[in-house]
């Protein structure tokens, strides 16, 4: 069986990354813009979605896969969808709803597909059950539900069915309480991509925090707990799957945990809304490391390279964040005034960092760049949701 996680592009490596990390080896894995194909032994189906739900960090969403097809026509595209054992993965009257999506494929009407699969995939579950072409399936939601989604890209077919429900971002720990909040998965991938590491005797800071989603993702991560061990999954309410999938998950999550020797990390975040922190210390804490981190309101104009140094008592401090620009929350003139005063906070004249910094902020293409004159030294594509980012590194020091 083929499970198909989704991701964010920019992200497909951190994907496998977090696949490769549960005990899935690179022979089962296959990498495609945004999305990562997963094969398992069919036996191992139910395991392998709760833990892939469970651990992974940064993608989207976790479907499997019922079949596959080529399809230019909807003569092809109906009658390929109606020859799948939808009546081995559908329980007797559960609804079940179709969404999709179509890239560089002849076929693009996706109302039109989403109809037309719904009537083939109810045709076939008449067929299973013995039934004239004109009867109609029962559906009872309160029952259960299924979410089928298809995915056409170069005219290729994939019929899948959701396992996750809501996307995999909502980590459970953060209720819609700050303006603009990054996505969880997205603050993930800026933690591994500026390449933080934990007990490496340097403090990880965001001086413009927000909710707390960055400082809260690595602190989660360094301790090993499982993006997902706070929330539920679509796949329990499916009777193949089942909680005992999820369960078994669970506590292998719980069992992996591991808060000890945490005594030397430090993670420091301010803003200068108030409401903003006292959310971040709310998350934090429903997350579990409420006792990792430190949130401060504060100014950003205040948050210098010696003043960090006091804060975390670190000589070293990567500082990882998420400014607002414009077009979200602020004037492109104030967002340009924003980057130009974190350039002269943590960059030199010349565009090295000062002195025990390391800089990595997230921007609009290469707004930052263009704004502090000064090129990174690092650079990685990202979208935050259909904005497309670019996330700017800077770890250069004069010699």
């Amino acid at each position: 069986m083929n499970i198909i996680i989704t991701s964010l592009f920019g992200m497909e490596s951190l994907v496998r990354e977090d696949l490769s990390e549960i005990g899935y080896t690179k022979e089962q894995i296959k990498v495609t813009d945004g999305v990562i194909t997963l094969t398992v032994p069919d036996d191992l189906l139910a395991t392998a979605i709760a833990r892939v739900n469970m651990w992974v960090r940064h993608g989207e969403r976790v479907f499997f896969e019922v079949g596959s097809f080529t399809a230019t026509t909807f003569e092809d595209f109906f009658d390929n969808t109606k020859a799948l054992p939808w009546a081995d993965f559908i329980p007797d009257k559960y609804c079940f709803t179709v969404n999709g999506y179509s890239r560089k494929s002849v076929l693009f009407g996706i109302p039109a597909c989403q109809s037309l699969a719904k009537k083939a995939i109810a045709k076939s579950l008449c067929k299973a059950k013995g039934l004239g072409d004109d009867a109609n399936v029962v559906e009872d939601k309160n029952i259960g539900e299924i979410r089928i989604q298809f995915g056409i890209v170069s005219d290729v077919v994939t019929m899948m069915i959701d396992t996750t429900g809501d996307g995999l971002h909502k980590r459970g720990y953060r209720p819609l309480t700050h303006e603009a909040p990054i996505r969880e998965t997205l603050a993930s991938a800026m933690v591994s991509l500026a390449r933080f590491r934990p007990f490496g005797f340097e403090a990880l800071v965001d001086p413009m925090c927000g909710s707390g989603t960055i400082l809260i993702e690595a602190a989660l991560k360094m301790v090993g707990a499982a993006p997902g061990r706070l929330r539920h999954f679509a796949y329990e309410n499916i009777p193949y799957l089942g909680s005992d999938a999820y369960f078994n998950a669970y506590e292998e999550a719980k069992d992996l945990e591991d808060f000890s020797g945490c005594d030397d990390i430090y993670f420091y975040g301010s803003d200068i809304d108030s409401t903003a922190i006292y959310n971040a210390n709310k998350n934090a804490e429903v997350a579990g490391v409420g006792k990792l981190i430190s949130f401060h309101v504060g100014d950003v104009a205040k948050e210098t390279p010696d003043a960090l140094l006091k804060r975390t008592g670190f000589d070293r401090q990567l500082v990882l964040t998420n400014p607002p620009y414009g077009g979200r929350l602020l004037t492109l003139n104030d967002a340009e005034k924003l980057y130009k005063l974190l350039g002269s906070t943590y960059l030199t004249s010349e565009g090295f960092c000062k002195k025990g910094i390391r800089l990595s902020v997230i921007s609009p293409d290469d707004s930052f760049e263009v704004a502090t004159g000064f090129k990174a030294d690092k650079r990685f594509k990202l979208y935050n949701g259909n904005i497309k980012c670019q996330l700017n590194s800077y770890f250069k020091m004069k010699k």
